[in-house]
């Protein structure tokens, strides 16, 4: 009780101590929100040149859009030109150019239906031991890429977009896709639900849906700052989805991946929440295209009800602290820091609230990675707030061992808070709607 009491103490003065989050100082000294840059030293984004987005843009090229026809417009408007796009209300992906919704049976074709697929690849009827071919999945591939068309919209280089008021994406997958500098700040993103998830039967023991669309897709891509934004799947979670084949039927694919020889991103923050899938830095083993690249910066997020990938990491050196972790159940619960190939996660000053049934041991997967640095950790598990060495509780019931030398210290790093005062700080002030 005593202990308690010292930690809500402690935590009630940090919170007058310990400065707002980044950006509000700006925002103070009267830099409109789309005008504001990564300031210097925030992570790995801000290596080499920095990442400033379209701050630099004329008048000519700074849109304020309500809807996805002007969305379009915007981002179609001179490739690399900066530019700065205020988003305002709320985008649907989902509705046509006259502003009516669409839904899944409007990009079916070929002949597909949910059911006709389900009766033609059951497991039962197709087996397991191969993909889905034939009629109804090349129906599946044409109506997904019919839906693709409409709701993945590519980002071009030396952009801000920023929320306005409460700004909601809804339904959209914003894919930066092989260009430099991208900022993307105080956005609500919702549901990029996919219609067509593709069963594949060879995936896992027991099979698996796969879907196509991230919130936020960064492939190819340097300099890159995601900021204060919410990812959640709004009244369509995961959790709500049925399961067709004993499995869950997976609409969603990740929040926030960055993939594909990325380098060089910042995400501080956000919120992600009520999700499985979340945040995957790299997507292959192949290191002809990772190697050296994907260096992330992961700091003062939250990851409410978050499964699994929080980050899940192959190659990069990923500097992940001062994040909020709530895992209210172990039921679903996968991992948080996922260590693949050749990754170098260095992970420090974070706070996990753990529900009953939660193993502090769980924190860590180990998917064919050697080591993570992993120290200052606090968890509360009980009402009971405790350090926590989450890599020995790991090491104590998974083979073969996790190392804890990575390589790298961070050095690209304004500020690491105590991990005591994360579960009143990070709440606080990271989302949407919490800069000032």
């Amino acid at each position: 009780m005593r202990r308690t009491a010292i930690l809500a103490a402690a935590c009630t003065a940090a919170l007058v101590t310990i400065p707002a989050a980044p950006g509000t100082a700006a925002a103070a000294h009267g830099v409109p929100l789309g005008r504001q840059t990564l300031p210097a030293g925030d992570g790995w984004g801000a290596a080499t040149t920095g990442t400033t987005g379209g701050a630099a843009a004329d008048d000519a090229h700074v849109f304020t859009v309500r809807n996805r026809k002007e969305l379009v417009a915007a981002l179609n408007k001179g490739d690399a030109t900066p530019k700065i796009i205020y988003v305002k209300g709320v985008v649907d992906g989902n509705t046509d150019d006259a502003g009516d919704e669409l839904a899944c049976e409007d990009y079916a074709t070929g002949g597909y239906t949910l059911a006709g697929y389900l009766a033609a690849y059951d497991p039962v009827v197709w087996g397991r031991d191969t993909e889905p071919s034939g009629p109804l999945e090349d129906a599946r591939a044409a109506s997904a890429a019919r839906q693709t068309a409409q709701i993945k919209l590519k980002v071009g280089a030396n952009t801000t977009i920023a929320g306005v008021g409460h700004a909601v994406i809804k339904g959209l997958n914003l894919h930066v896709d092989k260009v430099d500098n991208v900022i993307i700040r105080n956005i609500h993103f919702q549901d990029a639900h996919d219609c067509f998830p593709q069963w594949d039967p060879t995936d896992g023991a027991e099979g698996n849906w796969n879907s196509l669309y991230d919130n936020i897709s960064v492939t190819g891509s340097t300099h890159f700052w995601a900021d204060h934004n919410t990812f959640d799947d709004g009244d369509n979670p995961d959790s709500a989805q049925p399961l067709y084949f004993g499995r869950p039927y997976q609409v969603h694919d990740g929040e926030l991946d960055i993939t594909s020889g990325s380098d060089l991103a910042t995400v501080s923050w956000n919120r992600f929440a009520d999700h499985d899938k979340t945040m995957l830095i790299g997507s292959t083993n192949n290191p002809a295209t990772d190697s050296g690249k994907l260096n992330v910066t992961v700091h003062h997020n939250v990851f409410d009800t978050i499964l699994q990938r929080a980050p899940r990491v192959r190659f990069g050196q990923v500097h992940v602290y001062n994040n909020y972790y709530d895992v209210p159940a172990g039921d679903g619960y996968e991992y948080s820091f996922g260590a693949g190939v050749q990754s170098k996660i260095y992970a420090e000053n974070n706070f996990f609230r753990l529900g009953t049934g939660v193993d502090p041991g769980e924190i860590i997967y180990n998917w064919g990675g050697t080591a993570i640095h992993v120290t200052g950790t606090l968890v509360r598990t009980g009402g009971r707030v405790r350090p926590v060495d989450v890599l020995a509780a790991h090491n104590a019931t998974h083979d073969p061992d996790l190392g804890s030398d990575v390589g790298w210290t961070p050095t690209l790093v304004r500020r690491v808070d105590p991990a005591v005062v994360v579960p009143v700080t990070v709440p606080l002030w990271a989302g949407a709607g919490r800069l000032r």
